[in-house]
């Protein structure tokens, strides 16, 4: 909740004839701070960023700073005009200008810490209901705000932005078939891992079981693992920063907050997931996106039994012959061409 002031300030500097002032001290600030820490850190030999003894700090301090140094340069109108030509964001907007700057130094302090220290693979406290209600509530929080709920949409605009919309019983179908093809994806990168690198297997896996081993042991949990999720991450991820950042930057971004993995090969299970999820954001809607999410966070609780497998794969070939016969579906009753296959597409206007 952090960035919350940052982004309320820049949602009220849209449209201003300040607005440019408003975003060189928006990345400033945000950039600078996230400099000043790394920089503190390495004066203060360790006193703000607590990591396991043994690990040299440095690289990590240098990794931070570097990140803070990046993110600094979206202050300049002329990267993000650069940016503008490849994302779909607006250079004077300072709504599009901070979501820039907050994706780099998010990415590049996860990827720091990953990159620079064991922090993944050390203990882990174990989450709660409560813990995950206090995350999800937050990222639910952070999407409504940056699409300007309460100041500049009203709760009906803020939903069609962010996609929010009642899902045709096809598009409920089809998230249950893409959930079924990630649970297959990530079923087969967990037997490679196996294979390939059994000891950095063990160690995921393990730190993983410590952080929501609590959870999966009863319904209530597994439950709360599988909707909470996906209600605030495909609210903020989708919902939110995909219609600005783009799909592949999204996926990324997505990627890179389950720090939980690693460098381990599980995180390609997420990365496609995290296309998958983009994908039916960009064809459907968020509301699909978010039903696929929760449906596949169920299918990795539960699991599926050896003696199931065969069952599971019959209902997904199903599941897509009724997708596919839907879509052809609608194709042919198309009065025009140029008509969209998966039903109304609520577009993002300029002004985010």
């Amino acid at each position: 909740m952090l960035p919350l002031p940052l982004i309320l300030a820049a949602n009220a500097s849209v449209g201003r004839p300040w607005a440019h002032y408003a975003i060189a001290i928006l990345a400033g600030i945000t950039a600078g701070l996230t400099f000043l820490i790394g920089a503190l850190d390495v004066a203060g030999a360790g006193l703000l960023i607590a990591i396991p003894g043994g690990q040299s700090r440095l690289p990590l301090d240098i990794g931070i700073m570097a990140t803070g140094l990046i993110a600094a340069t979206l202050a300049s109108k002329p990267v993000r005009e650069r940016l503008a030509r490849i994302l779909p964001t607006d250079p004077d907007n300072p709504v599009h200008a901070l979501a820039l700057v907050l994706a780099v130094i998010f990415f590049g302090l996860q990827e720091s810490i990953t990159l620079f220290t064991s922090v993944a693979n050390a203990p882990q406290s174990a989450i709660g209901v409560g813990d995950l209600v206090a995350q999800d509530v937050g990222l639910v929080v952070l999407g409504a705000a940056g699409v300007g709920v309460f100041t500049r949409r009203d709760l009906r605009q803020a939903a069609e932005r962010l996609s929010l919309v009642r899902p045709a019983w096809w598009q409920v179908v089809l998230a249950l078939a893409v959930a079924g093809a990630m649970y297959a994806v990530s079923v087969g990168t967990v037997a490679l891992s196996q294979v390939l690198t059994p000891d950095l297997y063990n160690q995921v896996n393990t730190n993983v079981g410590q952080i929501f081993g609590g959870l999966v042991t009863n319904p209530v949990g597994i439950a709360a693992l599988a909707v909470l999720p996906a209600i605030g991450e495909e609210i903020l991820f989708r919902g939110a920063l995909q219609p600005r950042l783009g799909l592949i930057a999204t996926a990324i971004l997505f990627t890179a907050s389950h720090s939980e993995y690693g460098f381990s090969l599980d995180i390609l299970s997420v990365l496609v997931a995290a296309f998958g999820l983009g994908l039916l954001r960009k064809f459907t809607n968020t509301t699909t996106s978010a039903i696929a999410h929760a449906a596949y966070n169920l299918a990795v609780g539960v699991g599926v039994a050896a003696s199931q497998v065969d069952a599971a794969v019959a209902i997904e070939l199903v599941l897509i012959a009724i997708t596919a016969y839907a879509i052809w579906s609608r194709w042919r009753r198309r009065p025009h061409a140029g008509e969209p296959l998966t039903g109304r597409v609520v577009e993002p206007d300029r002004i985010d």
